[in-house]
């Protein structure tokens, strides 16, 4: 080996050995990061220690995910029409049966003499929204309680019994808040007009009544599927109280003036406007309702009387940012907890918006929106000193031979009021009735409290609008009514409230829910 060959022999050996104590040099950079350099002993208790907690992480996530899934995700997983269990169910269960509060049949299934399931709706077209139907897909609470209606909790011995024979199992009873009286009462007094009707109870929660039309019959839905499903005119499958999006009008007064009264708690009293039945504010001309004159006004007379000049007025002071706030604590732009499904109410003003915006949106026109639910719900938590309860349905699932499954208690949802403004609004409404535009409510056969509205439509008759509530010392029920395109909320939407209201005291139901 000549003298060159062993110097490029030693250069090798160099840049391999240089290499290599790089390599263990990051090596040891990589795991100094991870382990101390202390002992043996201290880099395995740190190595374990962070195992572990990677591990409790990863469990605390699972839980957490397992949490989520039970409470939010679940029930519409299970309800899903694409959930194999659910179709396999049905091959071993027979569908159980929806009932009122009062004990009458609103959905059940029955079997014919070639043995062929039919499912029947009793009532026809009046449950046909809130109960919904079971085929061409699911609606309502067919819907939202599938996997109910298709789990047997019969006894064991009954179960049995049916398995030698063939027979299928019977499907948990579904037992709604519904009553049938107060149903048929909305249902009639709503006649050919579109719109919706809803009653609740503000103390519990209970909705007793939910009306939509146009309606359809779901017994006939394999007949008039095509015929209901490409009508975009009627929409007659659209669940109006809690699908359809409509401006509030004056019933949005509500929320204005609670604004008002917020932002100047010692002083609302103070407020004064002459109203001459037209102005402009923000260069934006506002109209009261057939250019009406209502003379020197506070806030409670312009509320009484549904003066539009005098909200402009007070509303082109309001703190912007605070509105937008209030009407996020009041729902608007919110899920709303409930067994079927309830569209955001929508509010679009805030701190940024313009100053030409608000004239409109105050009283209840502009870009502003919401369900007849929803507005329910408002008067809801005004009628019960600012308390919301949370609304539902469903009073209990039932097994089919009358075992409690499961039972739904009234409970707190949301403080949406102070109690104290409550009070101040529910002044202001009972006076809309004992001196407004909701005097065809003031009767000796109980007391009552509401607001009017009168929605524009671009172009069509204004939407008729009215929320209330009876008894108003110890409120029982509070009812929303919405006629699309008729007139004004005092003509068209007052009467029909009048008439389910005028329903729940000559029925005694008051006294049977007592």
């Amino acid at each position: 080996m000549n003298r060159h060959q062993k110097s490029a022999r030693r250069e090798g050996q160099a840049a391999r050995q240089l290499k290599t104590t790089e390599s263990v040099t990051i090596w040891e950079r990589l795991a100094s990061l991870f382990v101390p350099k202390k002992g043996r002993k201290l880099r395995t208790n740190r190595y374990m220690f962070r195992t572990s907690l990677f591990v409790v992480v990863l469990f605390l996530g699972l839980i957490g995910y397992l949490v989520k899934f039970t409470i939010y995700d679940a029930p519409e997983v299970i309800n899903s029409p694409y959930n194999k269990r659910t179709t396999a169910l049905s091959e071993k269960v027979l569908r159980g049966s929806i009932k009122s509060a009062n004990d009458k049949v609103l959905a059940e299934t029955t079997v014919d003499e070639d043995g062929d399931e039919v499912r029947e709706y009793p009532y026809e077209d009046m449950f046909a929204h809130v109960v919904g139907y079971n085929s061409h897909g699911k609606a309502g609470l067919e819907s939202a309680y599938n996997y109910d209606l298709l789990t047997s909790h019969e006894q064991l011995v009954d179960q049995i019994r049916e398995g030698v024979s063939g027979e299928k199992t019977v499907g948990d009873t579904i037992v709604t808040t519904l009553d049938t009286r107060l149903q048929k009462a909305a249902y009639n007094a709503l006649g050919d007009h579109r719109g919706a009707v809803v009653a609740i109870e503000p103390k519990t929660g209970k909705v007793r009544a939910m009306v939509s039309k146009p309606d359809f019959d779901p017994n006939e839905l394999d007949d008039i599927w095509e015929e209901i499903n490409s009508d975009e005119d009627n929409s007659c499958l659209l669940n109006r109280a809690t699908q359809g999006l409509y401006p509030p009008g004056s019933t949005y007064k509500l929320v204005t003036a609670l604004e008002y009264i917020e932002e100047h708690p010692a002083s609302y009293g103070d407020f004064s406007y002459d109203c001459t039945g037209e102005t402009v504010v923000d260069s934006v001309r506002i109209s009261c309702y057939d250019g009406e004159e209502h003379g020197e006004v506070d806030l409670e007379e312009a509320f009484t009387k549904s003066c539009n000049t005098a909200f402009v007025t007070l509303g082109s002071t309001l703190n912007l940012k605070r509105f937008a706030a209030l009407n996020e604590k009041l729902l608007f732009g919110q899920s709303i907890p409930f067994d079927i499904a309830v569209k955001q109410s929508r509010f679009d003003l805030d701190e940024d918006s313009q100053k030409s915006e608000v004239p409109q949106t105050v009283i209840g026109q502009g870009n502003t929106l919401m369900t007849p639910f929803h507005n329910a719900l408002l008067m809801c938590a005004v009628a019960n000193d600012g308390v919301l309860m949370r609304p539902y349905l469903v009073e209990s699932v039932e097994s089919a031979d009358g075992a409690v499954i499961k039972e739904t208690k009234p409970e707190e949802y949301k403080t949406l009021v102070d109690p104290n403004d409550a009070k101040i609004l529910q002044k202001m409404l009972r006076n809309v009735v004992t001196d407004g535009t909701g005097r065809v409510l003031d009767t000796d056969l109980y007391t009552a409290a509401g607001k009017t509205g009168t929605a524009e439509n671009e172009g069509e008759r204004s939407h008729a609008w009215f929320f209330g509530y009876s008894n108003v010392e110890d409120p029982d029920l509070v009812v929303c009514v919405i006629v699309e395109n008729s007139g004004t909320g005092s003509e068209y939407a007052a009467p029909i409230a009048k008439e389910v209201f005028d329903s729940y005291y000559n029925n005694e139901m008051k006294d049977y829910y007592s």
